[in-house]
């Protein structure tokens, strides 16, 4: 019988561990279990400190980051997100139970629709998932007061910027390959924007445009 996944060593060893000290991002990451959300072949590096593959050549990140981005957020148990970048569902679990209901857009159809078998699995309700081009945003339920993207634009889409609601926060990496950071903005409640660099980070590019089919 395969052994199930460490998840309280996990949080211990490389999230509070490193750092992160938000009880409710950290009783999250316990919570969700990462191994749902992989393919079989990879449910036994569910714990790995590392990003593992999910197909169309996308990743989910490594759990650390999950949750540092999750923290970055600073989410409230009222508030809606919208994130770009759905891939297999994990980070929208982990977002569901932070807040009271999370938009999340993907661009490839097929990891849309199991990313939805995986959140159905994990019990996970309060979510709201669409095919389309997250360098759109999801304009019918702006604004948002919480805006994260899973990939990484070489600039942040100025219709995310126009989306995010006064007061707000939007995390993503930002910049081409081997030069991203990962950025914190925060809009003031006149409309002027405050940038903060957050530290050097590798994702996958946020790429336009959708994919519909299996293909």
């Amino acid at each position: 019988m395969t052994k199930h996944p460490d998840y309280e060593h996990m949080v211990r060893s490389q999230i509070a561990g490193r750092g992160i000290r938000d009880p409710r991002v950290l009783s999250a990451m316990r919570e969700i279990r990462r191994h749902e959300f992989v393919a079989a072949e990879q449910q036994a590096h569910a714990c790995d400190d590392g990003p593992l593959p999910i197909g169309y050549g996308q990743t989910i990140s490594q759990p650390y980051v999950v949750a540092w981005m999750s923290e970055l957020l600073d989410l409230e148990s009222d508030m809606k997100v919208l994130e770009i970048g759905t891939g297999c569902g994990y980070q929208t679990a982990v977002l569901a139970k932070l807040c009271a209901h999370v938009y999340s857009i993907e661009r490839v159809e097929a990891l849309s629709r199991q990313a939805a078998i995986n959140l159905r699995r994990a019990g996970i309700r309060n979510v709201t998932l669409k095919v389309g081009d997250g360098y759109d945003g999801w304009p019918e339920y702006a604004p948002f007061p919480r805006i994260l993207a899973g990939a990484a634009p070489d600039e942040i889409p100025p219709a995310l910027l126009g989306q995010l609601a006064p007061g707000g926060i939007l995390v993503a990496p930002v910049g081409p390959p081997r030069m991203q950071q990962m950025v914190r903005v925060r809009k003031r409640d006149d409309g002027t924007l405050q940038h903060e660099s957050l530290g050097a980070v590798a994702f996958v590019p946020l790429v336009p445009g959708e994919q519909r089919g299996s293909g």
